[in-house]
């Protein structure tokens, strides 16, 4: 897909939507006006006259028209559009600070803030370009969340509220009655029409009790096809910190650092083609970290981008061209804490993954945060340390490595914990990379592995890198540093995939071939939602 249409070319997306093509699902969204319905692309229910069509940007801007959204194809629950994932402005970093449920916490003046902009401000830009006020698009969000636990958990109403990100159950009750035309309650009955529901388990509480168990919900996590599984998560696997991260039993296992308090998730990846989804498994000391969990675990795999329009866009290149077609569904390997992954650069920084990964285990044994005993799964013992204990340790808590690393390592996490250098979904790349190149022992390489795997940036290009240059040497490319460069400009702005296609093509083990693991192939957007929760259960 070269050319997407925008919500406005009222021609393209008509045909878009007489094609049924799943791949344009999150770009723009479908109303009928004669029914009052919203759908994706891909519904499969009776394609509409144009001239009753209207396109909306967004699925918060068909429900502030007053649209409901079909209850076949769910459209209110759509990946994402990649666009988000992709731009950079004001706007699209809004989007990425609403998914992680910033509105939530911190409220439209708290969101405004984060991006530097008044209140008034930033609603004007965000009605502009998405037909939608911020508040619209975190409510939105909001009711998709609480969908997918009516239809799916027995949690009780309350707890669905309030994991949702709702502060009245007044205020939950109206939502689900605008947007969806029903109540909460008959909702749920119309989901388990005609099947019996298992026994609900106890009772969901806001908050797990410190010497309680903490709650555990399955999760369908779906995506674009196609995606290479060996290289995404043999590069997490690879670059893991013991005791935060761990493989096992054909799962990811991570400890997690949420807003209200420690969780973990285990994530296995797709077993074949036409299974287009992630399975997880969050354990969450607090409910209202959910929508957080989710939106940190996709960033993670990086399960929001559009691999047809990247994968085209570098197959121009002869000699990327044959590497596409080996290797397709290349995906940047995440993080789900931006400001960790800043200082395991830093501590990676001219020494091997192996190497990396032991400083990694030191540092977090000195300062982490032990999880609670009954997170301690599969290796997993404890959080990395936040920024403000490396920048409040003293010197004999850092592991081994030369002084200029270690002032490099405190000057970058003083530098987070003071607030000059954010690191969070809502980061301005350009703003942040010049940041860091201003702190001492802070190069390109640094800068750009940042920008790259922590804040996601698909053009984000680590030249210097050595598993990109014998990648690149092998794909007969430029062997000299500017010269690659020079021929690298073609491939923006996917260059941080060029990257990550040079990884997978080498024979290191983050290319993922050490871990038995099967590429998914199939082309197919699937069409569940964002997160579908299988079953709520006491662990």
């Amino acid at each position: 897909m070269a050319s997407l249409p925008a919500h406005t070319d009222h021609a393209a997306c008509a045909a878009a939507v007489r094609s049924r093509d799943p791949r344009f699902d999150g770009y723009f969204f479908t109303a009928v006006r004669t029914t009052g319905i919203y759908c994706r692309p891909s519904c499969p229910a009776m394609t509409p006259r144009a001239d009753r069509m209207t396109f909306f940007p967004t699925a918060a801007a068909a429900q502030g028209a007053g649209f409901r959204a079909c209850k076949r194809c769910r459209p209110d629950a759509t990946p994402g559009s990649p666009a988000w994932h992709v731009r950079g402005d004001a706007v699209a970093r809004a989007m990425r600070l609403v998914d992680d449920g910033v509105v939530e916490r911190e409220g439209v003046s708290g969101l405004a803030a984060r991006l530097g902009y008044s209140t008034r401000q930033l609603q004007r830009l965000t009605v502009a370009e998405l037909g939608a006020p911020p508040l619209a698009l975190a409510r939105a969000r909001r009711a998709q969340t609480a969908r997918i636990l009516i239809e799916t958990t027995a949690m009780a109403m309350a707890d669905v509220a309030f994991a949702a990100g709702f502060s009245s159950i007044r205020s939950f009750n109206d939502t689900i009655r605008t947007v969806f035309a029903t109540t909460p309650l008959a909702l749920r009955h119309s989901a388990t029409r005609g099947s019996q529901r298992a026994e609900a388990g106890p009772r969901a509480k806001g908050r797990a009790d410190s010497d309680s168990a903490p709650i555990s919900i399955d999760l369908r996590l779906p995506l674009r096809g196609p995606l290479h599984v060996p290289s995404l998560f043999g590069h997490l696997v690879a670059t893991a910190v013991p005791g935060v991260e761990s493989w096992s039993e054909g799962q990811l296992h991570l400890a997690l650092r949420l807003p209200h308090g420690p969780g973990t998730v285990h994530l296995a990846p797709p077993s074949a083609p036409g299974h287009g989804t992630v399975l997880a498994t969050l354990r969450l000391t607090d409910l209202r970290d959910l929508t957080a969990a989710i939106s940190r675990c996709r960033a993670l795999l990086d399960l929001d981008a559009d691999p047809i329009a990247v994968d085209a866009h570098l197959r121009e290149d002869a000699h990327l061209g044959r590497l596409v077609a080996d290797m397709p569904g290349v995906r940047i390997p995440g993080s789900a804490e931006p400001q960790a992954l800043a200082l395991r650069v830093i501590l990676g920084q001219q020494i091997s993954t192996a190497r990396a990964a032991d400083l990694g285990d030191r540092l977090t044994q000195a300062l982490g945060d032990p999880l609670p005993l009954s997170m301690r799964t599969h290796g997993l013992t404890h959080l990395f340390p936040t920024a403000v204990a490396v920048a409040g340790a003293d010197d004999g808590d850092y592991p081994g490595m030369p002084g200029s690393r270690r002032r490099a390592l405190r000057a970058t996490a003083e530098a987070i914990a003071d607030g000059d250098l954010v690191l969070d979904a809502g980061a301005d790349r350009e703003q942040t990379r010049a940041r860091l190149l201003a702190l001492p022992g802070v190069g390109p390489w640094t800068a750009d592995m940042v920008l790259l795997r922590g804040l996601g940036d698909p053009d984000a290009w680590p030249s210097t890198d050595l598993g990109v240059r014998h990648g690149a040497r092998a794909a007969g490319l430029p062997a000299k540093t500017a010269l690659l460069n020079h021929h690298a400009q073609a491939w923006r702005p996917w260059r941080g995939y060029a990257a990550a296609l040079l990884w997978a093509s080498s024979d290191h083990e983050a290319a993922g071939t050490r871990l038995g693991l099967a590429p998914l192939t199939a082309h197919a957007t699937c069409k569940s939602p964002d997160a579908i929760p299988e079953r709520r259960q006491a662990p």
